[in-house]
């Protein structure tokens, strides 16, 4: 009787564990089937003539990739080449990143290590900032924009939309960085102090390489908003060789009736591949930090 009632616990505990297992994969599985079918269905798009069922190729080709090598034409309608586009996502991307990082690194560590007036309610400010859309603010960019000379001068559009982008980016990098600054003691920097580092020295010699991981992890993130930007470019570039690549597939959407679905899947890939590779190459990095610091 008592190895009868030891099986049968055992059995309801196997079952308990399956169940839960089961719970969980639902959970999991079942809302990522509709993005790995849209995965599914741009990758196999993109190397074929035409896809059955949705997801599955024939007739492989590598002609939807043509705007590699040759004018993007759609219809009557010729777009820019594609690499003059690409650079001007990358230099959006690489302005908000670099901006992004140097202001924050900097106020981060003054939020975090200096005690001055209106410390507490300033960091209370940083997060109200984001409780409102930066939509609300497109009237009031575009006149600044156009105070400064910036609107409607093609490159140096592209510069006014990168300082406006990182100024909304900034906020939020300032408080995560702070967060890194916050876990490293203060007896790293006192003692560079006492052995003659200026504070300068200090931050840029000591403290800044302990907080790498913050650092790269703000990175990321702020490349990868600048890369995908599209309503400040969309709002405020008229030309069309100053587009970025979220705003001219956009256009080329709008191209309903002479739509090539080929090339336009295989553009979408080629704008979704620098974001895939940022995943691959930092996701032991992401992983190995929060908002408070470094995991240990």
């Amino acid at each position: 009787m008592m190895r009868v009632g030891i099986r049968k616990r055992k059995t309801r505990a196997l079952l308990r564990r399956i169940a839960v297992i089961a719970v969980v994969l639902l959970i999991a599985v079942i809302p990522a089937i509709p993005i790995w079918l849209m995965y599914g269905w741009i990758i196999s798009q993109s190397f074929s003539g035409r896809v059955i069922l949705g997801i599955l190729p024939s007739k492989l080709t590598i002609e939807n990739w043509r705007f590699l090598w040759s004018p993007i034409t759609m219809g009557e309608k010729e777009y820019p080449n594609i690499w003059p586009i690409t650079l001007n996502t990358l230099f959006l991307a690489l302005g908000v990143a670099g901006l992004v990082v140097l202001v924050s690194s900097l106020s981060g560590y003054a939020l975090s290590r200096m005690d001055f007036k209106g410390r507490t309610g300033m960091m209370q400010f940083i997060i109200a900032l984001h409780a409102f859309p930066s939509v609300i603010l497109l009237i009031a960019l575009f006149v600044i924009l156009n105070k400064l000379g910036l609107y409607g001068k093609g490159f140096m559009t592209l510069v006014g939309i990168i300082l406006i982008k990182a100024g909304l980016e900034i906020p939020m990098a300032t408080w995560i960085i702070k967060g890194f600054f916050d876990s490293i003691p203060w007896d790293l920097e006192w003692a560079a102090l006492v052995d003659g580092c200026s504070r300068w020295r200090a931050w840029r010699s000591i403290i800044l390489p302990l907080v790498l991981p913050g650092i790269g992890a703000v990175s990321i993130f702020s490349f990868l908003s600048g890369w995908s930007e599209f309503l400040l470019v969309f709002t405020y570039v008229a030309q069309e060789e100053y587009y970025t690549l979220p705003v001219m597939i956009y256009h080329m959407i709008g191209e309903f009736i002479h739509i090539d679905w080929g090339m336009l899947a295989a553009l979408g890939l080629f704008y979704a591949i620098p974001t895939i590779i940022f995943f691959s190459v930092s996701q032991k990095v992401l992983l190995k930090i929060y908002v408070g610091g470094v995991k240990g």
